[in-house]
């Protein structure tokens, strides 16, 4: 039989779910959408003593596993992949009282589960914020002219998580000068010069970007002097 021959070994009872119609070498009954090999032919999971479990589809980690627990016996459930040439677990067959077991443990982890979530946002929300802060006061130590508006407004920008800007780097995280010049680089440059209606009128950004560069430098001296004036 084609692409049955040779299933991956488990531990336990193992169902196939055959590529091919295939049917019970026992009761002749199928095509069959389950089977088990036993002595290389094919048996419906009736003829194999299986027919009282349920079908649990692979993707929820915590519900499988703590059905199996709550299942005197189980198996698991492979399907043939053609292109990649291997079985893959498509999920499990267990008690269909285990699986309700189950599902009762997992709904009461749910609140704790949301609880946590909640306290692990609080948290990131918070240390965010301190670094935001953090990020501001490298930008007004290093920029001393900048106004305080402009850097909160910089190093929120660049601390944002997930976004990949440069205050999310391992430099920017660190509070280096060169992460720090660079966000301040991009503020002004967008709020500070005219690159933005350069790029919306056709510009290409390298062009644009040479044509504001001695503007750039320009409100960064300034910045650099403890007595300059914001704006």
């Amino acid at each position: 039989m084609e692409h049955l021959a040779t299933p991956p070994h488990r531990s336990g009872p193992l169902v196939i779910q055959p590529i091919r119609r295939r049917h019970c070498a026992e009761c002749r009954g199928g095509p069959l959408s389950l089977l088990v090999l036993e002595d290389g032919a094919p048996r419906c999971l009736d003829c194999a003593d299986l027919g009282h479990l349920v079908f649990l589809p692979r993707g929820d980690t915590a519900l499988t596993r703590r059905s199996r627990e709550e299942s005197a016996l189980s198996a698991v459930v492979v399907r043939f992949n053609r292109r990649k040439g291997r079985y893959e677990r498509q999920g499990v067959l267990v008690e269909e009282a285990g699986l309700a077991r189950a599902e009762e443990r997992c709904l009461a982890d749910a609140e704790a589960r949301r609880r946590r979530r909640l306290r692990d946002a609080r948290r990131r929300a918070a240390e965010d914020v301190r670094f935001a802060e953090a990020f501001a006061a490298e930008i007004r130590r290093l920029f001393p002219g900048c106004p305080p508006d402009q850097a909160a407004a910089t190093a929120a920008h660049a601390s944002v998580r997930g976004s990949g800007r440069v205050g999310r780097s391992a430099a920017g995280r660190a509070l280096s000068e060169g992460a720090v010049t660079s966000a301040v680089v991009a503020s002004v440059r967008h709020m500070d010069t005219p690159y933005d209606q350069l790029l919306m009128s056709g510009v290409p950004r390298h062009e644009a970007r040479r044509r504001i560069a001695a503007a750039v430098e320009t409100v960064l001296r300034q910045w650099r002097q403890p007595e300059a004036k914001a704006g």
